[in-house]
Order: structure tokens, then C-alpha cells, then sequence
């Protein structure tokens, strides 16, 4: 599935489901905690506009079929001490995708 895939399900969306078909698409490992962190950090520092949401971990699980890992990375992603280790709503702009497909490991 794209970003824009995404977009389509719904124009806003949030953070953990955008890192992980961001990383589909760049084939990487969605589950590195600190990759997610710059991630976040890219988006503030680019003027994305995006908020803190409460995501239960135990809901967000059945989205992928890697549920379990997602739920996984989730529990490991809430015992990080840092305004960034969050779930955020981000607005699927066309903007906002090309912003976010700039971003580099």
C-alpha cells in the first residue's frame, strides 16, 4: 500500500500507520524506534503540522498483517521518555506525502 493509498482510506491519518507504509514503500524495517523518532523530527522541522493522538496499542494491532509486530513496536515505542514518541495525526496532503518521502536514513 502507498501513502496515497492511505490517504484515501483517510485524508488524516495517524503517525504509526504513515512511518509503516512509508517504510514499505522504502523497504526498510519499520520497527527501529529511533528511525521513528527522526521521522518525527523531520516532520516538525519541515513545518508539518501534526498532533499528538492517543492510539491504543492493543487496537492499532489489527490494521497490518504484521499486527503483532506493529503492537510490538508499539509497547517498546511507549516506554521511550521523549515528546516524540508518540502517535501524532498527520494531515495526507500531497505536500505533506512529498515532504515525507524526503526523508532519509
Amino acid at each position: 500500500m502507498s501513502l496515497e493509498e492511505l490517504r484515501e482510506k483517510a485524508f488524516f491519518q495517524n503517525s504509526i500507520d504513515v512511518w509503516i507504509m512509508l517504510c514499505e514503500e522504502k523497504k526498510w524495517d519499520y520497527s527501529d524506534i529511533e528511525n521513528y523518532l527522526n521521522f518525527i523530527d523531520y516532520l516538525f522541522s519541515n513545518g508539518i503540522k501534526i498532533q499528538r493522538f492517543p492510539l491504543c496499542i492493543k487496537e492499532s494491532g489489527g490494521m497490518f498483517e504484521r499486527g503483532k509486530d506493529k503492537t510490538s513496536f508499539l509497547e517498546r515505542l511507549s516506554k521511550v521518555q521523549s515528546d516524540n514518541a508518540s502517535a501524532f495525526t498527520i494531515k495526507l496532503t500531497q505536500s505533506a506525502i512529498a515532504t515525507m518521502r524526503g526523508f532519509t536514513l
